[in-house]
């Protein structure tokens, strides 16, 4: 009888291929999808009043920093229906984060308040299966407004972009936030920004990282100082952290991994199943979780094998957002 991939576990043929992911779909109602985006009305109609970006134009033409304008889809946001899709699929959970685009979090700070506080008010009232990322503005920071956010129990932890943690100089800055979310006992998930300018005189500005770069230079700092500084911070790092630790392993002596951490957790989005593969065999499986980050992508069932799937898609969210094993 063959064996688990990741866990060595046998597997019984009715578990295999296909049949692995119907199994996992009857239980889907434990899964828990850590990354997904959805603007809820009263949100949109802040960015609608806005004269400066990021604003919407035309009802759903949404306008971003260097980016050509984008059609949302109004599907794509319409909250019963994506609720009535989640309970369709089963899912127990799906954590809401702002999309990286609009970079509220760099803008000046009172911009930045008004948008990050609408965020909050109408995510937070959108009920089951959905609950928040929290955001908060980087420029200057909000300590008492960001402890009044995380006290709310459908607040999971606090998203961050990766561009601000792209050095140490940056996670040391970052102190004060990172203390806070420690203290509350939530995580923080690391997200990246799109490409959206050229290098400015033969220089990379932070918009101009590939997405896969910025996640590397956030791991990498986190690694250097982060861990040090915060002890006991859980954090993810979507897009398996672009693969960082593959790529720091490459650079190793042969045969020597990177330094475990059962506080780092790698989101799988935008990979397929050999990267997954590929990171659980360094990582580890439990470090591995299940995000999406529909509508930009679709969720899917990877072949992995019953136990790594239960594995990425409830244990170790779970894990993730408690600090609990299962």
């Amino acid at each position: 009888m063959p064996r688990d991939r990741f866990t060595g576990d046998m597997i019984a043929p009715q578990l295999r291929g296909a049949d692995v992911r119907t199994t996992m779909s009857s239980a889907a109602a434990t899964r828990i999808d850590l990354h997904q985006h959805l603007l809820p009305p009263v949100f949109l109609d802040v960015l609608r009043s806005r004269q400066v970006l990021p604003y919407v134009r035309d009802e759903w033409t949404l306008y971003t920093e260097g980016e050509s304008p984008y059609s949302l889809n109004p599907t794509a946001h319409d909250v019963e229906r994506r609720r009535q899709q989640e309970q369709a699929e089963g899912k127990g959970e799906v954590l809401l984060s702002l999309p990286g685009n609009l970079r509220i979090e760099d803008l000046p700070f009172d911009e930045a308040s008004v948008l990050v506080d609408a965020w909050h008010r109408s995510a937070l009232d959108l009920g089951d299966p959905f609950r928040v990322w929290a955001a908060t503005p980087i420029t200057r920071f909000d300590l008492d407004g960001l402890a009044d956010v995380l006290s709310d129990d459908r607040v999971v932890g606090l998203q961050l972009p990766a561009s601000s943690l792209a050095t140490t100089d940056d996670v040391a800055r970052l102190e004060p936030v990172l203390g806070l979310v420690e203290v509350f006992g939530k995580p923080v998930l690391v997200h990246p920004r799109h490409v959206v300018a050229a290098p400015r005189s033969g220089v990379a500005t932070a918009d101009s990282i590939p997405r896969a770069e910025q996640l590397k230079a956030a791991w990498l700092s986190w690694q250097e100082l982060g861990r040090a500084q915060h002890p006991s911070l859980r954090i993810a790092f979507i897009a398996l952290a672009g693969l960082a630790p593959l790529a720091q392993a490459a650079s190793q002596p042969r045969g020597q991994k990177p330094k475990a951490d059962p506080n780092v957790f790698y989101e799988t989005s935008a990979y397929d199943e050999r990267a997954i593969d590929a990171m659980a065999r360094l990582v580890g499986g439990a470090s591995l979780v299940h995000g999406s980050d529909r509508p930009f992508r679709q969720p899917r069932d990877y072949a992995l094998g019953a136990a790594l799937n239960h594995a990425v898609f409830s244990s170790n969210p779970r894990t993730l957002l408690t600090g609990q094993t299962s």
